[in-house]
């Protein structure tokens, strides 16, 4: 039985679908970006002291352990999404609560108990590079099935095709899914493998799966409700032929 696991994931790839299905079993924790740049925010609203008014290894224990506690929701099992970019961050993060450990699974399942590592990916890293460049320049990352907006980070602006930043975004992607496969290695961890299109195309079906993995009761596919609507649209499909028109005349 698990008592944690670990989202795997690269912007983009339904991350935060997926944590919402997942809270809203019930019985799934409460996953979310509890290491990344939003630290100070988290420990704000949870109301750990401001870093500075703690030593490095103080603040590191008080916000772990608020982190666990948030990211249970009030169920056994601890959920967290981690980007690629940030499993050096969490490393880092936990030496300093439990040191002297091995980097990587050893430290991370002292933190959290046994673990089930969920890599979460895209097939599509160009309709992936183009969901990232939009909501950058937008503002606008995320939608509920009603329209209404979930998560904006800047003000309303109109995105606009950029071949070379798409460009940038794509080989990035690329190069995150192929070191999370690598990390993988290095650790003798077979993760559960999620893929954004197949989520997306069977919510409920990609829920239950998981469930299983987990061990934990799976709902009632009737029961499952996605909260959060995709936001590629004609503009999206125009980027997209136009950049593979342009990268293979690029060659």
């Amino acid at each position: 039985m698990y008592s944690a696991y670990i989202i795997c994931a690269t912007p983009r790839t339904g991350s935060t679908l997926l944590c919402r299905l997942l809270k809203s079993t019930g019985r799934a924790g409460d996953p979310d970006s509890f290491i990344s740049r939003f630290i100070p925010e988290w420990a704000e609203a949870w109301g750990v002291p401001p870093a500075e008014s703690l030593s490095q290894e103080e603040f590191a224990r008080v916000y772990l352990d608020a982190a666990i506690k948030a990211g249970r929701g009030g169920t056994d099992i601890f959920g967290l999404r981690l980007m690629r970019e940030n499993v050096a961050d969490l490393d880092r993060f936990i030496d300093l609560v439990h040191p002297g450990l091995t980097p990587g699974s050893a430290r991370f399942e002292r933190a959290f108990g046994p673990l089930l590592y969920i890599h979460l990916s895209r097939r599509d890293k160009v309709g992936q590079a183009i969901s990232l460049v939009k909501a950058e320049q937008s503002g606008l990352w995320h939608v509920a099935p009603d329209g209404s907006e979930i998560e904006r980070l800047a003000p309303p602006a109109e995105p606009y095709y950029d071949f070379a930043r798409l460009h940038r975004e794509v080989l990035e992607l690329e190069g995150f899914d192929a070191e999370w496969n690598t990390w993988f290695a290095e650790q003798g961890i077979e993760p559960h493998r999620i893929v954004y299109e197949d989520l997306s195309a069977d919510p409920a079906g990609e829920l239950a799966r998981l469930c299983v993995a987990l061990g934990i009761e799976a709902p009632d596919a009737v029961d499952v409700k996605p909260a959060v609507a995709k936001l590629a649209d004609a503009t999206s499909r125009e980027w997209a032929q136009r950049y593979r028109r342009e990268a293979a005349s690029a060659g």
